[in-house]
């Protein structure tokens, strides 16, 4: 705490967040568009911290009984995986579209389930789902301002909670889900999928075993074309993904981030200190809304909107002094990709583009070599489930292997792989490359949402040691669903 008048404001603000009425909803927290100095670096917590949630291990839960909130395409796809876990039961279903909940409940009729509860009609009825005392676990999949409300909800419940990205849009969410994690002693995961694809689960095992000598640079991004499906009216209700386009900054970086700090053991052993945060200008939102209100009039609320850049670049630096270049571009016609570059002392890994590629000099090692190396590290949970995982699918299969990965260590009572520092850590490079872009790049300190304990956290053992007896459901008629 570095002055009284930032503790009043984080105060009055927690206090107006905190509550369980629509003022907690969609709230844009400390962003603002000052000039001055490093505006967030005296952000910190009113208190120590009081308890680590890094490494803590819930009571084991036999049946892991879920709530799902949120079934658009997402959801609906969350449903459907899920099923094909054992030891896992959907009790209540919620959505303010009835049709959606409906498509649900058909899934689960198909795989000889009991339906679940329903709730949908209005934007409170998820609530109803929280408070069952018959759930373990919130699931949700919904737009990104109601991850935190919902998120800390549930906590407040009782329920473990797995969230979609990013769990947070501001530093005073971050804040508000660390909090409320560590006083009800619930898991708060991001669900973040990249972490568990393939090639980053090899190359986090062989970091982890030395492979890299010391890592001292990695690179992620978010490289993704959407402009058509942005301004696409029933691909996101309410227009809501083209409207986050309004935040000029790194508005989506933890699909690149995640896979990287894991591997750089960020939050135990080694913590983000400060950022710069540079954006291009926008060359294509503001024009394809102009051209589309030419043709149909739905469009021109859009016309003179201030769009976020083609193109941002993140920079991070650590207090071991590694670094971190984070990527977000989702207009420009370019391939995919989320780079997922490790480069250390001794070797160095790419993803894209494709293929991945390995080296231990200057030049690339060859198939063959790759090979080899992937029957020396590939880790135990893909060989357990890395075959189902590509038939269930999702995203290649990493969807499943996070879903099954999460229930087993609810199953066994082990640590999750991302805790809630991991979600507002990764969460808050969006807010804080805000801060940084609308003050001429000029470096942002990152909150220490371990409030130091990352000097003693140990690092992220994603193994099937300790658990192991979940075991993937028969597949049954995938196609049919």
């Amino acid at each position: 705490m570095k002055n009284s008048k930032s503790t009043k404001r984080r105060n009055f603000l927690k206090q107006i967040t905190l509550g369980t009425g629509a003022l907690a909803w969609g709230f844009n927290g400390c962003r603002t568009e000052s000039k001055e100095e490093n505006p967030v670096s005296d952000l910190q917590p009113v208190q120590n911290q009081i308890f680590n949630m890094c490494g803590f291990s819930a009571p084991k839960i036999d049946t892991v009984r879920i709530g799902i909130i949120g079934v658009g395409s997402r959801g609906t796809a969350a449903v459907i995986r899920i099923l094909q876990i054992d030891n896992v039961e959907i009790r209540a279903i919620a959505d303010k579209r009835e049709q959606q909940v409906k498509i649900s409940q058909d899934n689960l009729k198909k795989r000889g389930m009991p339906a679940a509860a329903e709730y949908y009609g209005n934007e409170n009825e998820w609530k109803k789902l929280c408070e069952r005392e018959d759930i373990d676990l919130v699931y949700i999949c919904t737009p990104w301002s109601w991850h935190t409300p919902m998120a800390v909800y549930a906590m407040e419940q009782g329920k473990h909670v797995a969230v979609e990205v990013p769990a947070a849009k501001t530093l005073e969410e971050c804040w508000r889900l660390v909090e409320t994690s560590e006083r009800t002693r619930k898991h708060c995961m991001m669900l973040e999928n990249c972490c568990y694809d393939f090639f980053e689960l090899l190359t986090l095992n062989m970091a982890r075993q030395g492979f890299f000598g010391e890592i001292v640079h990695a690179e992620g991004a978010y490289i993704h074309t959407l402009l058509e499906a942005l301004f696409a009216k029933d691909a996101y209700e309410d227009m809501w993904r083209l409207e986050e386009n309004r935040r000029d900054g790194n508005i989506y970086p933890t699909h690149g981030l995640g896979p990287v700090c894991q591997a750089l053991n960020i939050n135990r052993g080694d913590n983000m200190e400060y950022l710069t945060s540079m954006s291009s200008n926008d060359f294509q939102l503001a024009q394809k809304a102009k051209e589309l209100a030419q043709e149909d009039d739905f469009y021109a609320k859009y016309v003179g909107v201030k769009f976020r850049g083609n193109m941002n670049t993140s920079i991070i630096r650590t207090y071991r002094g590694k670094t971190i270049m984070v990527q977000h571009e989702i207009t420009s016609p370019r391939p995919y990709s989320r780079i997922h570059l490790l480069s250390g002392t001794r070797a160095s890994a790419r993803k894209w583009p494709e293929p991945a590629r390995i080296s231990v000099g200057h030049e690339w090692l060859s198939e063959d070599e790759i090979k080899k190396l992937e029957e020396q590290y590939t880790p135990e949970i893909i060989k357990h489930i890395g075959v189902i995982a590509k038939e269930v699918g999702g995203h290649g299969g990493m969807d499943f292997i996070m879903d099954w990965r999460l229930i087993d260590c609810l199953r066994n009572g082990l640590p999750l792989d991302q805790d809630v520092y991991d979600a507002a850590l990764w969460s808050s490079v969006a807010p804080l490359s805000e801060q940084s872009v609308a003050n001429r790049s000029n470096s942002v300190d990152v909150p220490d949402f371990t409030r130091g304990s990352w000097e003693s956290n140990r690092p992220v053992e994603l193994t099937l040691k300790g658990g192991g007896t979940t075991k993937a459901r028969q597949l049954q008629a995938l196609t049919a669903l």
